[in-house]
């Protein structure tokens, strides 16, 4: 193993990627830790239109640039710094500044689809894969979209029935089978939240 750890987290769209990873960092308190997510990696599209933008399936693994997100893993496990992209939920296209991440001593990538791709589960140390209820992950994803990325009701229904949900059973679902622990409750699940925290510790210490 590397000097740093990777640790991967995936997981439905709204189903605590976020909330789990935010509680393994408060239960290490150690400043050495960040989190990248996925959803960075968006491909950007600037020669389409904006509604044509708008109409690309965000769920389904092309939408993602995993060639860069490969490369920055494996940067960082060599001990570099990157320089990730930020996206734009509103106008899909990447925003001209960027964020430096160090090679901290343990890092987290989470995702909806981390666990699809062969390329990116073998630069993972250790694989989490959040397992949240379909009817909480709507409900969840309708406030975040409606209240933090300008949707309507109708958009994120839509949305939600047309690729979500498919994409979900297609491609998310099925890579828990790649899971080394699987987390019902997410984040909110403290028995899982303590005993992830005391491997990362074991394995750092080793």
């Amino acid at each position: 193993m590397e000097d740093n750890l990777i640790i991967g987290i995936a997981g439905g769209s709204a189903s605590g990627k976020t909330t789990l990873a935010n509680e393994i960092i408060n239960k290490l308190n150690d400043p050495n830790i960040t989190v990248i997510k996925m959803d960075s990696y968006y491909k950007s599209h600037p020669d389409m239109k904006p509604e044509e933008r708008a109409k690309v399936n965000f769920d389904h693994p092309d939408a993602f640039d995993v060639e860069l997100l490969l490369k920055h893993l494996q940067l960082l496990k060599k001990g570099n710094s990157i320089e990730v992209p930020q996206y734009n939920y509103k106008t899909h296209l990447r925003e001209e500044n960027t964020i430096t991440v160090a090679p901290y001593k343990v890092i987290i990538m989470e995702g909806i689809l981390a666990f699809a791709f062969e390329e990116l589960r073998k630069t993972f140390d250790i694989n989490l894969y959040v397992d949240t209820p379909p009817d909480i992950r709507i409900l969840r994803r309708l406030k975040r979209d409606m209240n933090l990325r300008g949707r309507t009701f109708e958009s994120v229904d839509k949305q939600y029935h047309k690729t979500v949900r498919p994409m979900h059973l297609q491609f998310v679902e099925p890579s828990k089978k790649y899971a080394d622990m699987i987390i019902p409750k997410g984040g909110f699940n403290v028995i899982a939240v303590d005993m992830i925290a005391s491997q990362i510790q074991t394995i750092l210490s080793e």
